[in-house]
């Protein structure tokens, strides 16, 4: 007796069912006119690249948000000259590039020497530093550009992350 009612049951839940779709599908829906909003084309203009000379100083735009004060710098030894970066892209120690643990490859910091207000933009490309108590990793060139002490191998910094 139960087998029965199920089976009626679900009979009528089908009948039910493939009615409603009939019912939807026999609906003609139409849009007005004044709705249809006309297009415009583009068109796509030429790209043409743009030369820069190697010896320009690109300015970075945007807002620089503070991330660290006090943070402690040191720099890339000469060994890791031409070795490939956790980004993947080879090190070079006289470009402007950075380690960090934390920031997403490809941002660019402005790290400033609190001690004389000197401060340089950099990319991080690497992670690191994994010495304790090291913020941040600079690459020569980059940490030669703010500090004053030439023969020191650290420095305390303010980092501050440019945010676009």
């Amino acid at each position: 007796m139960k087998k029965i009612i199920t089976l009626l049951f679900l009979l009528a839940n089908i009948g039910l069912v493939s009615s409603q779709s009939t019912i939807i599908n026999s609906k003609k829906f139409s849009i007005n006119k004044d709705t249809v909003k006309k297009t415009t084309k583009v068109v796509e203009k030429e790209f043409t690249p743009v030369t820069i000379a190697p010896d320009s100083v690109i300015v970075e735009t945007g807002k620089f948000v503070f991330f660290k004060k006090n943070a402690h710098a040191s720099y890339y030894h000469d060994k890791f000259n031409g070795k490939r970066t956790a980004s993947g892209k080879r090190f070079d120690n006289k470009k402007l590039t950075a380690a960090h643990r934390k920031f997403p490859f490809g941002t660019k910091l402005r790290i400033t020497n609190e001690a004389n207000g000197k401060s340089v933009i950099v990319e991080v490309i690497d992670r690191g530093p994994f010495a304790r108590g090291r913020e941040i990793d600079l690459s020569k060139k980059a940490f030669m550009d703010i500090t004053s002490n030439k023969s020191s191998g650290a420095v305390i910094v303010k980092i501050e992350e440019l945010q676009k």
